[in-house]
């Protein structure tokens, strides 16, 4: 039986190219963008959805399940990054930043976990970050949304096992993507204790993402995970550094820890 899969912010970046790989393994796959009419050359099935909205959310749950009568995978990939020095970053901007990246994979989860119950089944992937695994310089907020997302999913993962549900976190790195361009910059401002730093990082950060990995890689991590019958609860997709930095942190003391990071960021 095919698998039904609902990804969320398949428009563009990671999510499309994990729908289009998907689709092309033969997957009925339903991707979401907040105006679909205006996407175009996609090979996938697109429905409106927006993770702000909650009547959008199970609007677009009803319309997969009108049609197909199960939803098998849910890819919770929507979301926003967000930079600038926490003391500079208007709290407006951060809040919304946790609505998307925090809450809307929350309420997708919850309209999504009813179908999964009743059909004994389901796999549910939150795409975070591995940027959610540690406190980077002026990406903190978008640092702490993943790093939110993580931890919630430890806590749903146990809450569902009984009804034969699994939830999963994958955390990329740097894939070579639009996600800079959709950010929310805090403005370099000019009377700013952080202005020369700052304005620095952001050319660093949006280099990594210029630079970054083909999305397919994650989009293969995917599949992987779909088809295997025995999940961890936590993946990683990245390069080799990347990935290290998580062990780094695990053994390391911690003001070294952060010393290396910030000789990264050049702090």
């Amino acid at each position: 039986m095919q698998k039904v899969v609902l990804i969320t912010g398949a428009s563009s970046g990671i999510g499309k190219a994990i729908a289009e790989f998907l689709n092309n393994k033969g997957y009925i796959v339903y991707g979401t963008s907040r105006n679909p009419e205006k996407i175009k050359n996609v090979s996938f099935k697109l429905v409106a959805l927006d993770v702000l909205n909650v009547e959008s959310i199970h609007k677009a749950v009803g319309i997969i399940l009108a049609h197909e009568q199960r939803i098998d995978v849910v890819i919770n990939n929507a979301g926003k990054g967000i930079t600038g020095p926490i003391e500079d970053t208007p709290t407006i901007e951060m809040k919304a930043n946790f609505d998307t990246n925090f809450y809307g994979p929350i309420e997708l989860m919850k309209a999504v976990l009813p179908q999964m119950r009743k059909q004994q089944s389901g796999k549910i992937i939150n795409v975070t970050s591995i940027a959610g695994y540690m406190g980077l310089p002026y990406r903190g907020i978008y640092s702490a949304s993943k790093g939110a997302l993580e931890l919630i999913t430890e806590a749903i993962s146990m809450e569902v096992k009984e009804f034969g549900i699994d939830v999963i976190n994958v955390a990329p790195g740097d894939f070579a993507t639009n996600i800079a361009s959709g950010r929310y910059h805090t403005p370099v401002f000019e009377d700013s204790a952080y202005k020369k730093k700052y304005a620095e990082n952001l050319a660093l950060m949006d280099a990594h993402v210029t630079s970054g990995a083909d999305p397919i890689i994650m989009a293969k991590a995917i599949q992987r995970i779909i088809e295997s019958k025995q999940n961890k609860i936590h993946y990683k997709v990245g390069g080799f550094m990347e990935k290290f930095s998580i062990v780094l942190k695990r053994i390391l003391p911690d003001r070294i820890y952060e010393r290396l990071l910030m000789n990264h960021y050049k702090l």
